[in-house]
């Protein structure tokens, strides 16, 4: 209901601020939700102890937690021990900029809040989370967010998911800012870019055109009826996959893509070999290269995983 998917929202920006873990975009349905998540550098945020043990107390929700932090950091401080003081903000730092603690807290808190609000018992969510490595730059991320957000229109929901409120560019059109300062982030391609050089309606502007693409139907109509340009409908999109034919772009968003959810990692073929490269012991020595094309897809893409049935749902 809409009382659950506010304070759900209301969860992942709060522990999203504190953890040090930006949502750049969302979609929210009854029982499902998509996050693309921006973990920064820990080292390029340097944060004092204090403000450590400040969001350490949110996001442990006691302050009992955060009390007991500050009695440890002043008993190492008269001591004297900065190894002790430095290892104590280590692990402080250990719970935060990370996607396992983001998800662990909100789904504990968001059940914690949903049992209390329906006099209930138990576990809430079926199974872990499922999480893709996306690069944070060129057209991959806009990409990503695209699908997500297209996700009311494939099911049926809306025709335009700026009419849909429980999407990041619903959100960001309806005039919320941090929707807004996500989608800009998004359309400058993970960069932070000064309000001169891309302002939030150009952002809104472009990101609108990336959605649709030159595949989906213009505003307006003929003298007869018709669409001023009738986009593919999806029997026509998968008869084009299912006969290996390449898609656009913005036909293969129309689908509901197994990549998106399981591919592992998703990017340029250089970004998908420089992971590869980085975890080479966890795949077997005859695999020379770790970039795999989206299949049917007529785009720079490439994946992690090689999906072979039941690529589009």
């Amino acid at each position: 209901g809409v009382l659950e998917r506010e304070q759900l929202l209301k969860y992942f920006r709060w522990y999203g601020t504190c953890g040090g873990v930006r949502v750049l975009a969302y979609y929210i349905l009854s029982k499902h939700v998509q996050l693309p998540l921006e973990v920064p550098c820990v080292r390029s945020t340097p944060r004092s102890a204090e403000e450590l043990l400040a969001k350490r107390g949110v996001l442990s929700g006691t302050a009992r937690a955060a009390a007991t932090g500050r009695q440890r950091l002043d008993m190492l401080r008269q001591a004297n021990d900065s190894a002790g003081e430095q290892e104590f903000i280590d692990r402080l730092c250990a719970s935060m900029w990370d996607v396992s603690g983001f998800m662990q807290r909100l789904k504990q808190r968001f059940t914690q809040w949903f049992n209390r609000h329906k006099g209930r018992k138990g576990t809430l969510w079926e199974e872990r989370f499922k999480s893709v490595l996306v690069e944070g730059a060129g057209e991959t991320l806009a990409t990503m967010a695209a699908y997500i957000d297209l996700n009311p229109v494939r099911a049926g929901i809306v025709d335009d998911p700026k009419d849909y409120r429980w999407c990041g560019y619903g959100a960001a059109a309806a005039g919320d800012r941090l929707a807004r300062a996500g989608l800009r982030v998004i359309i400058a391609g993970g960069e932070r870019v000064a309000e001169d050089k891309l302002s939030i309606p150009e952002a809104l502007a472009k990101y609108r055109v990336w959605l649709f693409g030159q595949g989906g139907e213009r505003e307006g109509f003929t003298e007869t009826g018709r669409p001023l340009r009738q986009g593919f409908k999806r029997d026509e999109v998968l008869a084009v996959a299912a006969a290996k034919g390449q898609l656009a772009l913005e036909d293969y968003l129309r689908l509901k893509v197994r990549y998106f959810s399981d591919g592992a990692v998703l990017g340029t073929r250089t970004f998908v070999n420089e992971v590869f490269a980085a975890l080479r012991e966890r795949f077997s020595s005859q695999r020379q290269e770790g970039a795999r094309p989206m299949a049917g897809l007529k785009s720079p893409l490439f994946t992690l995983r090689e999906l072979r049935a039941r690529v589009f749902g």
